[in-house]
């Protein structure tokens, strides 16, 4: 098992690499870079402000106001603008140096986790994606327990009771669920308990209260959850249908096994059979499926819903570089991401021995 690990970690070095080459490629080809992006401020408003970010020095830009055209540039929208000034800009973010040096010097960078600063914000990338992280962290840890704790008994309990009363009505409420977005459930649950049209229950903004610091330890909890409940909610909705239906496939898949059917001749109960048995087999596509359930849920289905009840995670703030075209930024998240789900598929692949003993990743070529 260890041997297996260790080549796993290993391949982990040229997965990323890969994943960074490829989009690094595709990003620095995209229209729309910083430059321009800054080029776009100072063009439109701003001027003096922007200019005295770029540099100590004064440069006088309105000495080129009456050129015409665009002699050599490559970002639209520069003219007027000073050759040097340009060229400084490009100093600023990096680009006066080739697309392959940059790679290579960011590829070097990140090896010892250094993301750099922000384009945009004025600030390192780590403390960035550091400041963020509770929020993210604490939407994706309480939807993927509460999506598991519900979706795997009800699966269960669909396949055992496959065809009855109770697996039609449950398929319907999985069917409305699976067809409302989260967002949209996540509106819907702001007008009715946020102080929409209807009740003021809960907060609509941040992850705690203002003056979380100056409660006591109970009440803190409490204040946490209170802020919590709603986007929690509105997350779980959107999760729990495909995994109920995945587990329920996969119960009834295993039920009609030799084997079972083995078990039950030999006068073993019903329960021993299906938690004895078919539980360990069924239950290997299930978790097969956490990984990327978790990081798709911690980073991408949050996203609308760190938008609308005000919650500063890491979805909003890639999405926001993304928009801002704050390399560092969008880099370093796509990095962390990057390597956070490569870690969570092993931590997936160790989870099948933990159920099903019988699996030896040693006797697998990798």
């Amino acid at each position: 098992m260890l041997a297996y690990i260790a080549r796993r970690l290993l391949l982990i070095i040229p997965t990323l690499l890969g994943i960074m080459l490829v989009n690094f490629v595709v990003i620095q080809s995209a229209p729309g870079g910083p430059v321009e992006q800054l080029i776009g401020q100072i063009t439109g408003t701003g001027v003096d402000v922007v200019a005295s970010r770029v540099s100590g020095e004064s440069v006088d830009i309105s000495k080129s106001s009456g050129q015409q055209g665009d002699k050599g540039g490559a970002y639209r929208g520069r003219q007027g603008l000073p050759e040097e000034f340009v060229a400084e800009i490009e100093r600023m973010y990096g680009f006066d140096k080739p697309a392959y040096v940059r790679f290579l010097e960011m590829v070097r960078n990140y090896v010892v986790f250094d993301f750099g600063d922000s384009f945009f914000r004025d600030q390192k990338v780590v403390d960035l994606v550091l400041q963020k992280m509770p929020v993210s962290i604490s939407l994706g840890i309480w939807t993927t327990l509460l999506v598991y704790l519900i979706s795997i008994p009800l699966g269960i309990a669909k396949a055992v009771r496959d065809g009855s009363r109770f697996d039609i009505w449950s398929s319907g409420v999985i069917i409305v669920g699976y067809a409302i977005p989260s967002f949209l459930f996540a509106i819907l649950l702001v007008v009715l308990f946020a102080g929409g049209s209807y009740l003021d229950w809960f907060p609509l903004r941040g992850l705690v209260s203002d003056n979380w610091r100056d409660l006591s330890w109970p009440a803190r909890i409490t204040d946490y959850f209170w802020h919590m409940t709603l986007p929690v909610l509105a997350m779980v909705i959107g999760g729990f249908a495909g995994l109920t239906m995945l587990t329920k496939n996969s119960f009834l898949d295993q039920i009609h096994q030799q084997y079972v059917i083995t078990a039950r001749a030999k006068g073993l109960t019903e329960r021993r059979v299906l938690y004895g048995h078919v539980f360990r087999n069924a239950m290997l596509i299930v978790i097969a499926g956490f990984p990327s359930a978790f990081i798709g849920i911690l980073f991408t289905s949050a996203l609308l819903i760190e938008v609308i009840f005000s919650l500063d995670g890491l979805g909003l703030l890639g999405f926001e570089a993304a928009l801002n075209r704050d390399y560092p930024v969008m880099f370093g998240s796509l990095y962390f991401f990057s390597l956070l789900g490569l870690l969570m598929n092993l931590i997936g692949d160790l989870s099948y021995t933990i159920i099903d003993p019988r699996i030896d990743f040693e006797s697998r070529e990798v």
